[in-house]
Order: structure tokens, then C-alpha cells, then sequence
């Protein structure tokens, strides 16, 4: 479920800390919203959520939408749904983001989320996504919460969640074409693209 945020534009939004501790690092600056939407890259609202976490689930993680407002609870997340791992300095995430764009443009009915993950620098986060035209939202794990709590190996990352909540499969590597995003969300969620 989409939670607000209980805070003023003064004080950080992070989450708990992971193996890194709390970096402090905020990503919902009121600057850092400007060049969201400057960008046309849509906030976490709106996401598929339930009011309770799903059996076989993602993880309990309060993410922040990364320059936007409020976090999202990874685990109350319902699909299908695609979440893409990435960091703008990650050069397998440079190949395939647009793949992932031109999935969240196609697919009816199906949510494509990113998680920036382990980038300290927000705004090259938000600009490398708009400089490749992704327009679907992204959460921020500074902190690496998400890592221990998946056991994540590297970027790029896909996760893909069915409709009832459940994470079904993890993929880390690096689409390089379209179709083969596609075979992949339909092997996994039953939906094509």
C-alpha cells in the first residue's frame, strides 16, 4: 500500500538501515521532485497494492518513490508486476531500461516498477532515467535493504510478482532485446507485452 510519508521537505526520507547502515541520503528534495516531473517520470502512486503482505511475498520494505513523495511497501505490492533492479551507473541497466519502458508503454495491465538501488547520487539517477525516456516510477533502496533481504547478486535485476502478491522468479542479468524481456514476463506471469 502506498503509505505518505509523516514528514516536512527538511527532513530525509530513508529507510531503516541495511548492511550499509543509514546513509542519510534523501531522495524526495523538493529539487529532486522538480526534475521527476520535469523529466516525465510518474510517482509511486497508483501502484497495485493490497491492505496486507502477501504469502511468499516481496520483502517488508518501506522504499521511497524516488523524487516523489510517500514509500511504498514492497510487500503489500500486487502484479502482475515487473520491478526492475538498477543504478545509472550500472552498464547492463543502461541496456536495458528502454526495453522496460517500451514493456510499461505496451503491456496492459501489467506494472513495471524500478528500484534504484545503491546510487548516492539521486539526481543522475532521475536524469539518466529521463535521458533514455523512462517514464514509469522508481523506488530508492540507498540504504541496501533490499539486497540482503533478496540475497541479490548484481544488476541488472528483474523481479516478477503475480497477481496475488507472490514473488515468482528473480533473473539477474541483462535483457538485450525486447523479445526477450517479453518471453520472460510471459514464462513467469502469463503475460505478454
Amino acid at each position: 500500500m502506498l503509505v505518505e510519508s509523516v514528514r516536512s521537505d527538511d527532513e530525509p526520507a530513508v529507510g531503516r538501515a541495511g548492511l550499509l547502515g543509514s546513509t542519510g541520503i534523501d531522495v524526495q528534495t523538493a529539487e529532486l521532485r522538480r526534475q521527476r516531473v520535469e523529466q516525465g517520470i510518474a510517482d509511486c502512486s497508483g501502484l497495485p497494492t493490497a491492505r496486507s503482505p502477501a504469502a511468499d511475498g516481496l520483502p517488508a520494505l518501506q522504499l521511497p518513490c524516488l523524487g516523489g513523495r510517500g514509500t511504498v511497501d514492497l510487500a503489500t505490492l500486487r502484479g502482475p508486476a515487473v520491478l526492475n533492479v538498477w543504478a545509472q551507473s550500472c552498464a547492463g541497466c543502461r541496456e536495458e531500461m528502454p526495453l522496460f519502458q517500451r514493456l510499461h508503454a505496451r503491456a496492459a495491465g501489467l506494472t513495471v516498477l524500478g528500484v534504484d538501488y545503491l546510487d548516492f547520487q539521486p539526481e543522475r539517477a532521475i536524469a539518466f532515467a529521463g535521458r533514455v525516456g523512462v517514464t514509469y516510477p522508481s523506488v530508492a533502496d540507498v540504504d541496501d535493504e533490499l539486497g540482503p533481504a533478496l540475497r541479490l547478486t548484481g544488476l541488472p535485476t528483474t523481479l516478477f510478482v503475480d497477481a496475488q502478491g507472490r514473488l515468482v522468479a528473480a533473473e539477474a542479468r541483462t535483457f538485450t532485446s525486447y523479445a526477450e524481456l517479453v518471453g520472460a514476463v510471459e514464462e513467469h506471469l502469463g503475460v505478454g507485452g
